[in-house]
């Protein structure tokens, strides 16, 4: 298996820090190359001592916002560090279940054409509000990006790190890479996946004004194809 990068970032999120953690070097075997990278999204709690503490392991890394600064943000500074290629986001809160991080690198392994796997959330354990608001956005960028991904907000991915940097950055393009890949040419997959109620902490990126900002995001998207 390549040698992988896990991007995973975090915002207050102090008492699933260290589960997530052990979770994830639990399920990946000893042998495999990979490094975790989180980036602390200007934390106000002690999220930042609690990844301090797992430094003493070489595989952990951690960089900081000086202030929030977004999913988006982190997620595109954790791959820019990154030393490896082949991509793993995560969020941090535990709802995405690490289990299925062997699964979607075993498709991306598979075959040489695909160059994005997504996972799609199986039963998500959210608020009402939360699932509505990502079936409508998922319906409206669906339609008119045809990706043909059906829950393009699971954080759970495997992609390459050199495409993704091909994509002019903006705040909320983590939520548009089914799309950038296929409008770039390239060979998407969606897989099934597990998810979790929250053990710990509460959702720091809300729905409001999300649908509107989507629409927003779609028609930048559009444009960024065209030009791809």
């Amino acid at each position: 298996m390549k040698n992988f990068s896990l991007v995973i970032p975090v915002y207050n999120e102090e008492f699933n820090i260290v589960n997530l953690y052990e979770e994830i070097n639990q399920i990946l075997d000893n042998n495999m190359r990979y490094e975790i990278i989180f980036i602390d999204d200007g934390s106000t709690d002690n999220t930042r001592n609690e990844i301090i503490n797992l430094k003493n392991d070489p595989k952990v890394t951690l960089y900081e916002n000086e202030k929030n600064l977004g999913q988006s943000y982190s997620i595109f500074k954790g791959i820019k560090n990154s030393k490896n290629d082949t991509i793993v986001t995560l969020d941090g809160d535990g709802q995405n279940d690490p289990n299925d991080i062997l699964k979607l690198l075993n498709l991306y392994n598979s075959n040489q054409k695909i160059k994005l796997v997504g996972g799609i959330r199986v039963n998500r354990k959210d608020t009402k509000l939360k699932k509505i608001s990502s079936i409508i956005a998922n319906k409206v960028r669906s339609y008119f990006l045809k990706d043909k991904c059906p829950d393009t907000g699971c954080a759970l991915k495997v992609f390459s790190k050199e495409i993704f940097l091909t994509f002019e950055f903006f705040n909320g393009i983590h939520r548009f890479l089914p799309s950038l890949f296929i409008g770039a040419g390239y060979e998407c997959e969606y897989i099934d996946v597990n998810h979790r109620y929250r053990t710990a902490g509460y959702s720091k990126y809300g729905v409001s004004n999300r649908l509107f900002k989507g629409i927003l995001d779609i028609i930048k998207v559009k444009k960024m194809i065209k030009k791809l």
